[in-house]
């Protein structure tokens, strides 16, 4: 696997720029996995982006989001917080 590193992703999400900056993680998504690659992606992604990154991007297997949700499960709850993201990756 490779992982996606997506604080560019993060600093573009709700900019003029985030759907330049989508289209790129896409295509390389799309490269790596038809070199057999499984993707992975972490770095800054949260409850306000994940669910954008986790619907566009194709092949997406595994996410990186332990700071984000140490750091939410502290303010709503770690039941809630854990459901909270479930609901940004479901498909």
């Amino acid at each position: 696997r490779v992982e996606l590193y997506t604080e560019d992703y993060s600093d573009h999400f709700g900019t003029a720029r985030q759907i330049e900056t989508t289209k790129k993680y896409i295509q390389t998504a799309e490269l790596a996995s038809a070199n057999g690659l499984g993707i992975n992606a972490g770095h800054d992604l949260n409850l306000k982006n994940l669910e954008h990154f986790s619907k566009s991007i194709p092949h997406l297997l595994e996410v990186s989001i332990g700071h984000a949700f140490v750091c939410d499960s502290l303010y709503f709850g770690f039941e809630a917080t854990m459901k909270k993201y479930l609901k940004c990756l479901a498909r």
